[in-house]
């Protein structure tokens, strides 16, 4: 039976940690400041990990930030994170078709490097200039994993998934064009990719993109220690 923090307004899972390897992250919107420091407060005094705040804007960060000692604000990819981990040897490589995809792909930055993912990034690598790509392969190649975070018709997700051999976690985005449907030509040209074992995740989620690979790296971290607890979390 998993542990829950009764706050009223929220129950918070304390046993998320344990299972998964990262506490509970708080999704911002709809959230007062005052929800907000609860449940930060509750998971750094009854977790060790991280504590992440995604989607929040400066006036609610700063709120916070005031009222919880120890945060950080990144303002473009509206995260607040206390106790970011160490980073590990997992790598991770975002590559972001056009400059107009940045936002997107700094919150799959921002949230890759504080539960300790070895991070990079290659921006403005669309594939209307496929040089640009074939310029970065070798980067590509290195990463242990690659997040690809593209809008317009996401072409970029199958050249990348082509080029690769480690798992390639895309993100459609809702830039583009009338046509590009606020992002779902995007979507769906990424699930209908040619190139086998393109993995993809919900339109502007740079977020679920970056859980995704850490997913991926905890079970390295498993295999390499011999296995998983009872629970399923790394040992």
């Amino acid at each position: 039976m998993s542990e829950v923090l009764n706050l009223g307004f929220a129950r918070v899972d304390l046993d998320r940690e344990a299972r998964q390897g990262l506490p509970e992250v708080v999704y911002g919107p709809g959230k007062t400041p005052e929800h907000i420091t609860g449940i930060v407060t509750g998971l750094l005094a009854h977790n060790t990990g991280p504590v992440l705040v995604t989607r929040v804007g400066p006036e609610t960060a700063e709120a916070v930030l005031t009222s919880v000692d120890g945060g950080a604000y990144d303002a473009e990819a509206r995260l607040l994170l206390w106790r970011p981990a160490a980073t590990g040897e997992f790598s991770v490589l975002v590559a972001a078709a056009g400059t107009s995809d940045r936002p997107v792909a700094a919150e799959a930055m921002a949230v890759a490097s504080a539960v300790g993912l070895d991070t990079s990034a290659v921006h403005d690598v669309g594939v209307a200039g496929l040089d640009r790509v074939l310029q970065v392969r070798d980067q590509l190649r290195a990463a242990d994993a690659v997040i690809v975070v593209a809008g317009m018709e996401g072409a970029l997700a199958s050249v990348v998934g082509g080029l690769v051999r480690a798992p390639v976690v895309a993100v459609p985005v809702s830039t583009g064009y009338g046509a590009s449907l606020e992002g779902v030509t995007a979507l769906l040209a990424m699930h209908a990719s040619c190139a086998a074992g393109v993995s993809v995740v919900n339109i502007d989620s740079g977020f679920s993109a970056a859980m995704a690979v850490h997913r991926i790296a905890q079970t390295r971290i498993a295999q390499t220690r011999g296995g998983t607890d009872d629970r399923g979390g790394a040992r």
